[in-house]
Order: C-alpha cells, then structure tokens, then sequence
C-alpha cells in the first residue's frame, strides 16, 4: 500500500519545532546574543575611527565625493548589519548540515516521512528572526553610540528591501549547502565565504569602484542590492538603476530565481553523494 504524503500542517510542525528547538538552545547562552550585538559594531567601528583619525573633520566631505552621503558612520553601521544577515545566513545552514553529517542524523532524516527541506527552513527561519534581531539591534546602538540619528530617510523602504533580499538569500544557503554536503567541510568553507561575500556587497564601500568585471559580479550577488537598497532608502546615496522600484524588481527576479536554482543544485549533489560515497562517511 502507498504511503501518504505528509500533509502542509505536519511539514509546517516540522518546520516551526526545528525553529523553536533552536532558539530555545540559543536562549541558554545570552552572552552570545549580546556578542551578536557587539561584533557588527566593533566590525564597522574600525574603518569608522580610522576615517576620523586619518581625515580629521573633512572626513565627511571626502566620503561624500565618492559614495553620495556625508554620514559615513551611519553608510558602515548599515553595511555591517546586512553582512551579519548575510553571514549568519550562510552561517546556520552550513553548520546545521556539517553537525547533521558529523552526528550521524542527517541518514535518519531521509527515512523520516517528512522531506528535510522542511528542517532546512526551520533552521532558516531561526537564522533569519535571529539575524535580523542582532543586525537591527546593532545598528541602532551603534549610532547612538557613534553620534549619529539611526532613522533617517525611508525606513519602510529599507525594510522591505532586507525582507525581500532574504529569500534569495537563502536560496543561494542551498549552493552553498551543497558544497559542504560534497567536501565535508564547513569551517573552511565559512571563513573563505565571509572574506568573499564582505568584498562583493561592499560592506564598506560602494561596488562603483570596482573594474568593470568585478562590478558584474557583484551585481549578480542578491545581497549586493539588499546593501545598497537600504542605504539608499536611509542615506539617499542612488539607486543602481534610479529608481527604488526598479532595484527592487532586480531583486523580485532573484527571489524567483535564487530558491528554485539553489535546490535544483542541492538536489543534484544530494542524490550524488548519496550513490557514491553516503552522506553517512565525513
């Protein structure tokens, strides 16, 4: 006889006890939700004072030649913020899949009824609340302790563009799931993905000042436009194609894109592995 599908409520059980699971580990270990808090600013901090200190009070001007705003503090702190969403995104999903390998529990989820993309986006759900409570945190201490007004321009904007730059974000997670489900490895792997990804979206600088192929290729990365969304919408520093509306639907097209393209390459190395070496062996 067929086995029956497990129905919507149940994957949104699954989906909904991985998250809690989750945040309730994370709850244990309040200092690190308060490192959370204090890295992105110590991290924006650096090249903060390193302006004050080198460019003395004409460091606003000088900034403002070349990115389209003085508030140099407030441009960084943003960049600083979106990178710990992006890092923590890539972050969770590698470390969630490497400890299912290391433990021996990621063979049992594909006897399980329920398909494990479900778990996946329990775990993305948790990164994401988690993320997203640690960057917005980050961001308004961070000015208020740096001198500047956190909550300027469009912050609904703003908003709406970190939100719809999450879910091709974590489709892209998938990619890079799938390389640690192929080597076996996440340690590596995450410190050469923060090292990458903090140069392509331009953590600390407008992506104008790449040569022309550098500029491409950041522009194919969804968080790119995430970044500069938010700092445009806060900080009125331009648009890449003008108008709001317009870097929004680029990003519209990777939320279509980035999911859909992320499981179909995480299927295929998933049913590779599988019928080679086992997602058991590590």
């Amino acid at each position: 006889m067929a086995t029956r599908a497990p129905s919507l409520r149940s994957n949104l059980s699954v989906l909904f006890a991985s998250m809690r699971m989750r945040l309730m580990t994370i709850s244990r270990y309040p200092g690190q939700l308060v490192l959370d808090i204090i890295i992105p600013i110590v991290f924006a901090a650096m090249p903060i004072l390193l302006g004050r200190a080198t460019s003395g009070a004409n460091a606003g001007v000088i900034f403002a030649q070349n990115t389209g705003t003085s508030n140099y503090v407030a441009y960084m702190l943003i960049g600083s913020s979106v990178f710990t969403i992006v890092s923590y995104a890539f972050w969770h999903i590698a470390y969630w899949l490497r400890w299912e390998q290391e433990t021996g529990t990621l063979e049992a989820l594909y006897l399980s009824p329920t398909d494990r993309i479900w778990v996946a986006a329990g775990t993305a759900l948790y990164s994401c609340l988690r993320s997203l409570f640690s960057a917005l945190a980050a961001y308004v201490l961070g000015s208020i302790i740096l001198g500047v007004k956190p909550f300027e321009g469009e912050v609904g904007l703003a908003f709406l563009f970190v939100l719809s730059g999450l879910v091709p974000l974590y489709g892209l997670t998938l990619l890079f799931g799938a390389v640690v489900l192929k080597v076996k490895e996440a340690n590596a792997l995450i410190n050469l993905m923060q090292w990458g990804v903090s140069f392509l979206m331009g953590v600390f600088f407008p992506i104008a000042v790449f040569p022309p192929l550098l500029r491409t290729l950041a522009l194919l990365f969804p968080p790119t436009w995430m970044t500069n969304g938010v700092r445009s919408a806060l900080l009125g520093v331009g648009y890449f194609f003008q108008e709001w509306y317009l870097d929004l639907a680029v990003l519209w097209a990777f939320l279509l894109v980035a999911p859909l393209f992320g499981y179909w390459v995480f299927a295929k190395v998933e049913t590779s592995v599988r019928s080679n070496e086992g997602v058991g062996q590590f």
